[in-house]
């Protein structure tokens, strides 16, 4: 005999969407490319785009674009020194994004 799907549910009356900035920060997550990217800044590492890169096997245009949508997520944090730009991983903004989605599901679930 056949199992009932489940149904969607609607959130609840006042219920809110996770911030936009905490919905950045999860699309960021999601490419299997930037999830290599990020590895590459363990240990407190700082990188340029070249050096991103090099490292990840993809081209400086290819990185630029992935950095940005780290930036964007506040996976990643940057700075610059001259013409190069240095990022490194944003443990603050992770950690904020994390509590949010924490308490989020808390709520939701």
């Amino acid at each position: 005999m056949d199992q009932p799907q489940p149904t969607a549910v609607a959130p609840a009356a006042g219920q809110t969407a996770l911030a936009p900035a905490t919905q950045e920060f999860l699309k960021a997550l999601g490419s299997p490319t930037r999830q290599r990217i990020m590895m590459l800044f363990s240990q407190g590492a700082e990188l340029s785009v070249g050096e991103v890169a090099e490292h990840a096997g993809i081209s400086q245009a290819t990185a630029s674009q992935q950095l940005t949508l780290l930036r964007r997520g506040r996976i990643v944090t940057s700075r610059r020194e001259g013409k190069t730009v240095y990022y490194r991983a944003d443990r603050d903004g992770a950690v904020s994004a994390l509590a949010e989605l924490q308490s989020y599901l808390m709520t939701c679930c």
